[in-house]
């Protein structure tokens, strides 16, 4: 079940991000709402991938792998872009915040994983609902263009500092979840 469509929509987040890069850099009046569009639909393939292996029984290792790994390498590379353009402390701490959890996180559940103890760590609505202000937030940074009224990058940052807070909660709890195993107590 190589070539499933949940696994097809993670390789489709997977290849948007050079194209993100390659918006973003373009000197054309366009290429920011562009990046950040592209972000926003590579966001949702995030929450469509899951919802499809589930309802289709689409599940595989593959998609297991690479999903995860598709969510943090373009929230990687968006927040380092961000910080490319704007490296104010307001949104490089969110940038180290972030991506400094995903790898301790990642880290850590790959070792929980080993030792059989993965679902103490495995995604709560939490960590959900940080995804969601990330991937929101994100885009509407990336596009920075104002929508009527709406201070869109502004507001953008608003939410990725949220998501960043939110990710230092989440971080705290999956580490108290296995802190017995870490200290070797169970």
């Amino acid at each position: 079940m190589l070539w499933t469509v949940p696994n097809a929509l993670t390789w489709m987040r997977i290849f948007s991000i050079p194209l993100v890069v390659v918006l973003f850099h373009l000197p054309y009046h366009w290429s920011d709402p562009a990046a950040g569009a592209l972000f926003a639909i590579a966001g949702i393939t995030d929450t469509l991938d899951g919802y499809f292996a589930r309802k289709w029984g689409q599940t595989s290792r593959l998609g297991a792998f690479l999903d995860p790994v598709a969510d943090k390498l373009i929230v990687a590379v968006a927040l380092v872009l961000l910080v490319s353009k704007d490296s104010r402390f307001v949104v490089v701490l969110p940038a180290i915040v972030i991506i400094g959890r995903e790898i301790a996180i990642s880290a850590l559940r790959e070792w929980m994983a080993e030792i059989g103890q993965r679902r103490k760590v495995a995604v709560s609505r939490l960590g959900k609902l940080k995804t969601i202000l990330q991937i929101v937030g994100l885009s509407m940074m990336l596009i920075r263009w104002d929508v009527w009224i709406l201070p869109t990058y502004q507001v953008g940052l608003v939410l990725t500092v949220i998501a960043a807070v939110l990710t230092l909660v989440s971080a705290i709890d999956y580490l108290r979840a296995a802190w017995p195993d870490l200290r070797g107590a169970s």
